[in-house]
């Protein structure tokens, strides 16, 4: 059975739309390419993510080491739950899910550790931020709805490293 497709009128709301009779809203091409490809940068951060967040669990030292190695542990199931979900939409918009993590930046001293990942978790947040307005434009809502959870949790993460970093002495 041949598909068929129709625009659908401006004033419908969702410029760009293109609906496949007897089947799915499909966004336009450009914008769920730029979409995919976003989205795999998140995915990468999160694989950079979950790997530094392994490693500092394990580089942290001296007396404050079980609190940091702990808390860097803890983070780990939360960053692999976000790089599930990423992995998850760019199948589901048609692309492939990259297998490459972001750069990682190590550090043995406690603090630059800290300071590393309270910067990674605000450019993810501006990461996030930026995919929800492509999501949006590409009449994605349900993603949209996905990457502000993101950034909620995301928030949490920078305010908890924050506080950490509040008054640390060297």
């Amino acid at each position: 059975m041949a598909r068929s497709s129709r625009n659908v009128p401006k004033k419908a709301g969702l410029p760009g739309l293109r609906i496949h009779l007897g089947g799915v809203a499909m966004a336009n091409d450009p914008g769920r390419k730029q979409l995919i490809d976003g989205l795999n940068q998140d995915l990468a951060a999160e694989y950079q993510a979950v790997i530094a967040y392994l490693l500092f669990s394990r580089l942290a030292n001296g007396p404050l080491r079980p609190e940091l190695s702990g808390f860097f542990e803890s983070e780990i199931a939360d960053e692999l739950g976000h790089a599930k979900l990423l992995a998850q939409k760019i199948v589901a918009l048609g692309g492939t899910p990259t297998t490459k993590p972001a750069e990682v930046t190590l550090s043995e001293d406690n603090r630059e550790m800290l300071q590393i990942s309270l910067q990674a978790e605000k450019d993810t947040i501006e990461r996030y931020t930026q995919r929800i307005k492509q999501a949006e434009a590409a009449g994605e809502l349900g993603l949209k709805v996905d990457l502000e959870q993101l950034v909620s949790d995301e928030t949490r993460h920078k305010e908890d490293i924050e506080r950490m970093l509040f008054g640390w002495r060297e």
